[in-house]
């Protein structure tokens, strides 16, 4: 049971530095243009001579 005196507070900490993290990228955009990240994925922005 003394654990639990440990494993709350850690578990705290790590929640809220879950959520600082998550509030963090929503306000610095990271979620701003999710179709643009998924069409560059299909893009070849490679130039056909260049070695891979």
């Amino acid at each position: 049971m003394n654990i639990l005196i440990v494993l709350i507070p850690v578990s705290i900490t790590l929640g809220a530095a879950g959520l600082a993290a998550c509030i963090w990228t929503l306000r610095h955009g990271q979620y701003e243009d999710l179709e643009g990240d998924a069409a560059r994925i299909l893009l070849d922005d490679r130039e056909p001579d260049e070695p891979q």
